[in-house]
């Protein structure tokens, strides 16, 4: 009988099979590890100006991370996983928050120094999908095919929304270009 503490193993496992058994466990970690070295930053200013709210934002980012963890190597890609998922919650909570706070939050040290405040108020204005692909596509500059992958989408959906968030962007903006 073992005490607590100690490890008792098998007899019949081959020691091949306990070390192939052992970095199936480690290697979803590390690859949601790489994932958050790689990505975490970006995903967060990514979502930080979709909801234009860094509490949102650090809420979204963390859920996600966290749910990745979770599912473990039931994730196939985990960088297209997080994001999407990310995405998801903060629009969850934009819907959940309501109309009535619909404002940026604002938090000086989240506030990106580079940002546009014209630009994010008009993103605002944008619906969801619309929104979601032109910041992923101009702010994070990721190709089309990356967007649809990481918002769970196809490549014919997030043209469109790209050309119709472009098309509302200059309604509101203006076409500085003539």
């Amino acid at each position: 009988m073992s005490s607590a503490g100690e490890v008792t193993f098998r007899c019949e496992m081959a020691p091949l099979s306990l070390m192939e058994s052992a970095a199936a466990v480690l290697e979803p970690r590390e690859s949601v590890e790489a994932v958050y070295r790689a990505d975490a930053e970006r995903l967060w200013r990514a979502v930080y100006a979709f909801a234009s709210d860094a509490e949102i934002a650090s809420d979204a980012v963390a859920e996600a991370f966290a749910q990745v963890l979770h599912r473990g190597a039931a994730v196939r890609d985990p960088a297209a996983w997080t994001w999407r998922t990310a995405f998801r919650i903060s629009a969850g909570a934009l819907k959940a928050r309501g109309p009535a706070d619909s404002g940026p939050t604002h938090a000086g040290e989240h506030v990106d120094q580079y940002g546009d405040p014209d630009l994010l108020a008009a993103l605002r204005q944008l619906p969801d999908a619309q929104r979601a692909a032109v910041i992923l596509f101009y702010y994070v500059d990721l190709p089309i095919r990356d967007i649809a992958a990481r918002l769970g989408s196809n490549s014919l959906a997030v043209r469109a929304n790209l050309s119709r968030g472009r098309g509302r962007l200059r309604q509101l903006l203006g076409d500085h270009n003539g």
